[in-house]
């Protein structure tokens, strides 16, 4: 039986269940605990709910724990496989009063987004896809895009926590799926220039051009963007580790963003080039690595390594 319905009114403070207290999690819930809110907060492994506690927050034994007199509950877990056990096999979902919000703000496909968008609806509860951009520096910092999509209606009690999580919210649309196919997009545009980058790089290198003379070069002039600078560093330093977003979970989303594409009949032809050259750096045990140690397979078909 459903416990009560929140009333319908915007509060400064809110209690907020986190789930998934990964690499980015962990500092976005810590800013909502820095900011005020009572976070109840579960993760897989122990050590960073700990962590977390010690700022403030209240640790949650199970997923339904985290979720129990949630207001709104946030899911940041490592993919479809891990949020469809969190958030059903557990029991997550019916563990929330009527009327909270769930907030997504993974990574995920989009097909999973509708699935779970429809589960959510079948409960009397509401759905939001919020994925963000970002790395772990600016989710420290509070600066991520958040990529949302979902009921309009239910925006403005969220908003408060996207505030302080984020930089600026962009809203795509009433349908969750909008924003997970948004994040998707955007990352296979990463992807696509991390691949750019060490193809270019090694082509001046084959000159005799020092990669780190023309990276800096590129990335302070005509692709002076976050994506170019943040990666086109690594790759010229070749700094992979420790890994802010690993080269296996960039796989994924190029995985997911083909997917996503097959759906909808739309051709994503380097998308393609871009999953075979993941599957070689996973061949070459690099899947741990920095997503900018996709780098080193133009490289090594270079003869460069």
């Amino acid at each position: 039986m459903r416990k009560r319905s929140f009333p319908n009114k915007e509060l400064s403070i809110m209690q907020v269940g986190f789930l998934g207290l990964g690499t980015m999690g962990f500092p976005m819930a810590a800013n909502l605990v820095k900011a005020g809110h009572r976070v109840r907060a579960w993760n897989r492994s122990q050590e960073p709910v700990a962590r977390l506690a010690a700022l403030g927050a209240e640790p949650a034994a199970a997923p339904a724990d985290a979720a129990d007199g949630a207001e709104v509950l946030i899911a940041m877990l490592a993919d479809d496989a891990a949020s469809r056990d969190v958030l059903l096999a557990q029991g997550t979902l019916d563990a929330l009063a009527n009327g909270a919000v769930v907030v997504n703000m993974a990574t995920v496909s989009v097909a999973f987004t509708r699935d779970i968008a429809a589960e959510h609806a079948a409960r009397s509860l509401s759905y939001i896809a919020a994925p963000v951009l970002g790395r772990v520096n600016v989710a420290e910092a509070g600066q991520l895009n958040i990529l949302a999509a979902g009921e309009a209606a239910q925006f403005d009690r969220v908003q408060p926590l996207f505030d302080v999580l984020g930089q600026k919210t962009w809203r795509f649309g009433d349908r969750p799926e909008q924003a997970a196919a948004v994040k998707l997009a955007a990352n296979f545009m990463i992807a696509s220039a991390i691949e750019t980058m060490a193809e270019a790089s090694t082509l001046a290198a084959g000159h005799g051009v020092a990669k780190t003379a023309f990276l800096e070069m590129l990335t302070s002039t005509i692709f002076a963007a976050p994506p170019y600078k943040g990666y086109g560093a690594a790759i010229a330093e070749e700094r992979f580790e420790p890994a802010g977003f690993k080269l296996s979970l960039g796989l994924k989303d190029v995985r997911l963003a083909l997917e996503a594409a097959d759906a909808v009949n739309v051709p994503l032809p380097f998308a393609g080039v871009l999953r075979d050259n993941h599957l070689d750096a996973l061949a070459h045990g690099e899947g741990h690595l920095d997503w900018a140690a996709l780098s080193r397979v133009a490289e090594r078909r270079a003869a460069q390594k």
